[in-house]
């Protein structure tokens, strides 16, 4: 009976010196988070461009053995970014490995990159450098399987050629592009052709 009037008393005591510490512990804490707020991780999905594009760069230098120098990976992002289209051009265009760049940070790839620093890590530390690189995003692909072509602008019409690497030759209708959509499909989008065809 004793025991049972003291029992709220203890956990009431133990509950204080819990939230008690609780408290210095949360306020040293916040004043933790403060400092590397600089160097905060990069979120799902951001500098989508960014992380794709290099991540498939720095395969191609590791599938090509090219030597893992900063003149050597400049000189191959150079020629990368020559063949680069849509947001990947302008990505490039920022970091200052196209002809027509306004700046020049292309050391900040090569030189983390050298050293096999992760591709997230750079993205993160060009960010800083100039937000605009993590603000790009991939245009939305077109699920082929299911989409009504008749109803796609040609503009979109093209782009999914030009993601082919065709051209329409001639094309002057929608209908045009339609049909070489339709043509190319089995080539380089046999699941979404063989869906088609089963609608």
């Amino acid at each position: 009976e004793l025991q049972g009037t003291l029992q709220p008393a203890v956990s009431y005591a133990c509950f204080c010196s819990l939230s008690g510490s609780g408290s210095v512990r949360g306020s040293e804490q916040r004043s933790l988070l403060l400092l590397p707020a600089g160097s905060r991780a990069l979120r799902d999905g951001e500098c989508e461009v960014c992380v794709t594009f290099l991540g498939r760069f720095y395969q191609s230098l590791k599938d090509n053995d090219v030597e893992f120098t900063p003149a050597s990976i400049e000189k191959e992002l150079l020629k990368s970014c020559k063949e680069a289209k849509g947001k990947e051009n302008r990505l490039c265009y920022y970091v200052g490995a196209t002809s027509d760049a306004a700046t020049k940070i292309i050391n900040e790839v090569s030189k983390p990159m050298s050293h096999h620093i992760p591709v997230e890590k750079i993205c993160e530390k060009l960010k800083k450098k100039d937000s605009q690189i993590c603000e790009l995003k991939y245009d939305k692909q077109i699920d082929l399987s299911t989409a009504d072509l008749r109803k796609l602008r040609v503009k979109e019409l093209r782009r999914i050629l030009d993601d082919w690497g065709e051209a329409c030759k001639g094309c002057a209708e929608k209908s045009d592009f339609i049909r070489r959509i339709h043509e190319l499909m089995p080539k380089y989008a046999p699941r979404a052709a063989g869906a088609r065809a089963d609608l």
